[in-house]
């Protein structure tokens, strides 16, 4: 049996769990640099307020609405997601953190007489443990456990926050009401081209008639996808973090860059924050990728364009040194070629990941070993003092140089930040 558990409008759950006077109240989470709206309390919801609009375009209704605008606290919904995904581990050591706001859970060999109570149990923990509210989703496969997740958040009063699919009945029962842009995996695209062969709703989708049709478009995927909603259990929890591909760190700027030395500063910054995610996953990377990106300029004068340069390490490498190092030797490069240029965004991708135990050394060249004490000195260090505190010169004290005028405190992460109680 399978579990999927979701958190209810996550980043606008975290900003009311230390500021209850909003519960009730119609909220919204803007993106990096203030832009766009990406989360939204159900109040505002209701109010007609678009999932990703830009703040700039709706920022006479949202105040005519008195509608609570936050800029994204990532270090805040970055903890509170941990707690949430610990407290689940205390119910089965099988979780794979999905997204930051979901996660799915394994049974298997696992004793669980009732599902639904043992939901509840997970539901109520996380609330009063954590304050963030979540729904629970169980079924055979991890694809009807979605759906059966969704079916939770749409009807609480008749699941109170936690649905099973346990029976052939209930699976296609939630087949036929599941949209089939609601089903797990397909995009606006595909599910408009599935619209047009009359393929409405999930169980359309698991159809014998339409098998050779979704092989043709969606691959072994597709087929995957229709044994899972079929009830047959075919995807496992994901591999760990160590067989991702890559590693991407990527920011717009708030204003357009042209001066080096600033490009400069955000690149390193960019490569430094990769290099300690390869770190916190005890993995390598062999190759590093930089791009800029110019201003697209909204009359049409000139569209955006990207520049980029990639580099083969000579050995595996998770230093900051070396990946920084090695990021602003790529910067020079695009830079020297187009030193009149504008940018707007930058990014840094690390590549070719291996496992640090199984690092391949080169016989004549290789990184200096003094660098591995160093970077756990770091690493140590900056987990017990926080916010990065430990950088290179060519880092500026800010990690994420954007626009966060609503920005909430950090209450679980920053000790200067964190809520004074008055006992009078």
């Amino acid at each position: 049996m399978y579990a999927l558990v979701d958190c209810n409008n996550f980043y606008v759950s975290c900003e009311r769990v230390f500021q209850p006077q909003w519960n009730g109240k119609p909220v919204v989470v803007l993106s990096n640099n203030d832009g766009c709206i990406i989360s939204r309390s159900d109040e505002a919801k209701a109010l007609g307020i678009a999932m990703g609009a830009p703040e700039f375009k709706v920022r006479a209704e949202l105040k005519q609405l008195d509608v609570k605008v936050f800029s994204s606290n990532y270090a805040l919904y970055g903890d509170l997601s941990q707690r949430v995904f610990e407290i689940l581990r205390q119910y089965t050591p099988y979780v794979e953190e999905y997204s930051i706001d979901e996660a799915f859970l394994n049974f298997d060999g696992l004793r669980v007489d009732d599902f639904h109570a043992y939901g509840l149990q997970m539901k109520n923990r996380i609330k009063q443990w954590v304050g963030i509210p979540v729904c629970v989703g169980f079924a055979p496969t991890k694809a009807l456990s979605k759906i059966a997740n969704k079916i939770a958040r749409k009807f609480p009063n008749q699941t109170l926050g936690v649905h099973i699919i346990d029976t052939d009945e209930k699976r296609i029962k939630a087949l036929k009401w599941t949209k089939i842009e609601d089903v797990w995996g397909i995009g606006f695209r595909l599910s408009k081209k599935m619209k047009d062969r009359n393929i409405l709703t999930a169980y359309d989708f698991v159809d014998p008639k339409h098998r050779a049709w979704i092989k043709l478009q969606m691959g072994v995927v597709g087929l995957r996808l229709a044994s899972e909603l079929e009830g047959q259990s075919v995807l496992d929890l994901e591999a760990p973090l160590t067989e991702k591909k890559s590693i991407a760190v990527t920011r717009s700027f708030p204003n357009a860059l042209r001066d080096y030395d600033a490009l400069r500063e955000r690149v390193s910054t960019f490569a430094s924050v990769c290099a300690e995610k390869l770190r916190a996953q005890k993995s390598c990377c062999e190759s590093v990728y930089v791009f800029l990106k110019t201003v697209d300029y909204p009359d049409g004068h000139r569209k955006s364009r990207s520049y980029q340069q990639l580099m083969t390490l000579p050995f595996a490498s998770n230093s900051t040194l070396t990946l920084v190092q090695t990021a602003v030797h790529l910067l020079a490069q695009i830079y020297q070629r187009n030193p009149d240029l504008v940018f707007a965004k930058a990014g840094v991708i690390v590549s070719q990941l291996s496992p640090e135990n199984q690092k391949q050394f080169d016989l004549f060249e290789d990184e200096n070993p003094k660098h591995l004490p160093l970077m756990k000195a770091i690493d140590a260090v900056n987990r017990k003092i926080g916010d990065r505190k430990i950088k290179l010169g060519t880092q500026s004290p800010k990690t994420w140089d954007m626009k966060q005028q609503l920005l909430s405190p950090k209450y679980t992460t920053q000790l200067d930040q964190i809520l004074v109680v008055k006992c009078l």
